[in-house]
């Protein structure tokens, strides 16, 4: 038997479904996802097989004009993503078209050393008629040289076995990276901060959107085959920690239930999820929280 394996990263603006086609492709939950921009930090990786293939995708953070360090540091590790990819497929929204921000990711695209193998994948097609997609189709092929183009819908499934197949048939000669039964390459402590930091954004989406971090201080091993999690979530001022806890605890209460639900699921087993609230004003400008997002701090210099 011939295994084959490798990288391939998702690229595209903030939004364009790069977090919900890894969590398609994979089968499992392992990108955060929800209606606000900029979500994905880290370069989450979800572990997928499709015959005698591995495919270990990238989840990148959303290409946009940087302002802030984090910002930097996000887009920073978005190309390098694409620098170690073998394969590359850049996600664009079929409504929304060819915006600034797509045309600037054509641009750096083009800057690329020669060589860089890249897809493209128009996702949401349920949004648009069929002339329009066409068109859109023909314009990005004309505006960049894509090896191969699918129309998909990431969120219903449209289309999304063939661009699978066609990545699979693609990867490099050799043995898997991950073991058979593994879905992603983060630890259990940067998934489950991960899981808590999608319910407070839900939740508290209008109030802060991206003022908050979450660490997972420790993971406890029960004998009863539970585990307890203490995780910190970090704000950046006084009148944040009072959105984060709610009237009388009810918005921490909910968030934690959430997230201990959904952590239960992932791992399969019981969980004690305990959350804290601190203030760090300037936790964007240390390294150490950097680190824990599976960022590199210089990068938002």
């Amino acid at each position: 038997m011939t295994t084959r394996a490798g990288f391939v990263a998702l690229i595209g603006e903030p939004n364009a479904g790069k977090s919900t086609l890894t969590n398609r492709m994979v089968g499992a939950k392992v990108s955060i996802v929800t209606h606000k921009v900029q979500t994905t930090r880290a370069r989450i990786r979800g572990v997928t097989i499709e015959g005698d293939s591995q495919i270990v995708l990238v989840d990148t953070p959303g290409l946009f004009q940087p302002r802030r360090r984090l910002d930097r540091a996000m887009v920073a590790a978005a190309w390098s993503g694409v620098a170690d990819a073998d394969i590359t497929v850049l996600l664009i929204e079929a409504h929304r078209g060819i915006t600034r921000g797509v045309e600037a990711i054509l641009e750096g695209l083009s800057e690329m050393p020669k060589g860089r193998r890249i897809a493209l994948a128009i996702n949401k097609i349920d949004r648009v008629e069929a002339p329009q997609l066409l068109e859109l189709t023909e314009r990005l092929n004309a505006a960049y040289p894509f090896e191969q183009t699918f129309m998909i819908s990431a969120e219903k499934g449209h289309g999304v076995t063939a661009l699978r197949e066609w990545l699979a048939a693609e990867m490099p000669k050799g043995p898997w990276l991950y073991p058979e039964d593994q879905i992603a390459d983060l630890p259990m402590r940067m998934i489950a901060a991960e899981i808590t930091r999608e319910k407070l954004t839900l939740r508290l989406h209008q109030e802060l959107p991206y003022q908050l971090t979450v660490e997972t201080e420790s993971w406890v091993e029960r004998d009863d085959g539970s585990a307890r999690i203490d995780q910190i979530v970090y704000v950046m001022r006084d009148g944040h920690k009072g959105i984060v806890l709610g009237n009388k605890g009810e918005s921490i209460k909910a968030i934690s239930k959430a997230a201990r639900e959904e952590l239960e699921e992932f791992a399969g087993r019981r969980i004690h999820l305990f959350l804290q609230v601190k203030v760090r004003e300037n936790w964007q400008e240390e390294s150490t929280r950097y680190t824990e997002m599976g960022l590199n701090f210089r990068d938002g210099n």
